[in-house]
């Protein structure tokens, strides 16, 4: 039932759709009407500016740590020993990224997941593992230029860091690896694009959603 409780509460965190509500309060617009329609921190930036977007990212970021702390704080009420504390934050993760990209109140649609997973990997993983997420998503975007392409690389890196940081507990791996496609999946159009070489590069003229 633990698990249970932190899948519904982390999901529901999840699936608040940030980015709309800031365009809606603050702009007096709709963010699935502009640009790429994404409510994610990319098209949010592009549609926004940089003070929007970067709320969006924080509120986004914000709500994936959330979910992991109430992830381990749940855990360790129930008294779970660490290995069932690793698949409680690891349902947290699960939670929380299927309710931003499947968000019930957008119709089941949201955004692709980087800002939440990354947010809520810091407990989950830790925050070194975290870190190198992040590093990996920020190395590609400079080097690339393209923030797809770190947004898919650090998708793809989660299950290997999953297997580093909960080997032997098998069921937390299955989450994160489960989750971490999840969020690859979802730029699936990205990843047409970047085959079609019509993907958006940073600072390139506005095309299409990142």
């Amino acid at each position: 039932m633990q698990f249970v409780a932190v899948f519904v509460i982390s999901f529901l965190l999840g699936s608040v759709p940030w980015g709309l509500v800031i365009s809606k309060v603050f702009y007096k617009k709709d963010l699935r009407e502009v640009g790429s329609g994404n409510i994610g921190t990319t098209n949010a930036i592009r549609a926004m500016g940089k003070v929007g977007g970067y709320a969006v990212f924080v509120l986004d970021f914000g709500k994936g740590l959330l979910s992991g702390f109430i992830g381990m704080w749940i855990a360790q009420a129930a008294g779970f020993d660490q290995a069932l504390v690793g698949i409680s934050t690891s349902v947290a993760f699960f939670g929380c990224v299927y309710g931003h990209i499947f968000s019930p109140w957008l119709k089941f649609k949201g955004g692709k997941g980087i800002a939440v997973a990354i947010g809520c990997l810091f407990v989950t993983f830790g925050p070194i593992p975290a870190i190198i997420e992040l590093a990996i998503f920020a190395v590609l975007v400079v080097t690339t230029k393209y923030v797809s392409v770190g947004s898919m690389a650090a998708a793809l890196a989660c299950p290997l860091l999953s297997l580093w940081v909960f080997w032997g507990n098998w069921i937390a791996v299955l989450f994160c690896s489960i989750t971490g496609l999840t969020v690859f999946w979802a730029h699936r159009g990205n990843l047409a694009r970047l085959r079609e070489g019509t993907e958006n590069r940073i600072g390139s003229k506005k095309k299409q959603e990142n």
